[in-house]
């Protein structure tokens, strides 16, 4: 679908790890899907037994102030409660909401999660690989840094005895 409704990158900077679980703000998602914070929150409680908790949970009120530090609105402070929606939780959304929009907002929040979890995996391989490297290299570094060490390490001199007196001719 080249027609986006959202311009590129706009959804990946609402997504959010809390509780290990990447997640959407109920704000952030009406906002999307073009209806007030409330009329999603409304349309989720009529439909309570679609969204188990591993689906959408309330934010605890330390989870709300560390999230207005990274969330520009500081009206999240103030809020009485927040909810997040997981994955699983938005692609349940579509069905409660009903409209033509929620269904194509939908489409492009599922690509944003499917482009993150791509980034995820593409970064956890990089990482393992960087640290494969390091350990072949470590123990190939490791001899050459002794020897360095065994020549930077000061040599005792050896001794010399120094005599006294006069030398006896042979």
């Amino acid at each position: 679908m080249k027609d986006q409704l959202i311009p590129e990158g706009v959804i990946e900077r609402r997504i959010f790890i809390i509780r290990g679980h990447k997640v959407m703000l109920d704000r952030d998602l009406a906002g999307l899907y073009g209806v007030e914070t409330r009329v999603l929150n409304q349309a989720v409680r009529r439909n309570k037994d679609r969204f188990p908790d591993d689906f959408m949970f309330s934010l605890t009120r330390e989870e709300i102030m560390n999230l207005s530090q990274i969330v520009i609105s500081s009206k999240i402070k103030h809020a009485p409660n927040v909810f997040v929606f997981t994955e699983q939780g938005v692609s349940m959304l579509s069905g409660v909401l009903n409209s033509k929009r929620a269904i194509h907002v939908n489409i492009e929040i599922m690509r944003a999660f499917v482009r993150l979890n791509k980034m995820i995996r593409s970064h956890k391989g990089l990482l393992s690989k960087m640290r494969e490297m390091e350990n072949k290299y470590d123990a190939q570094f490791k001899v050459v840094f002794d020897a360095i060490r065994q020549l930077m390490a000061p040599s005792l001199p050896k001794s010399k005895r120094i005599i006294t007196g006069f030398k006896p001719d042979k």
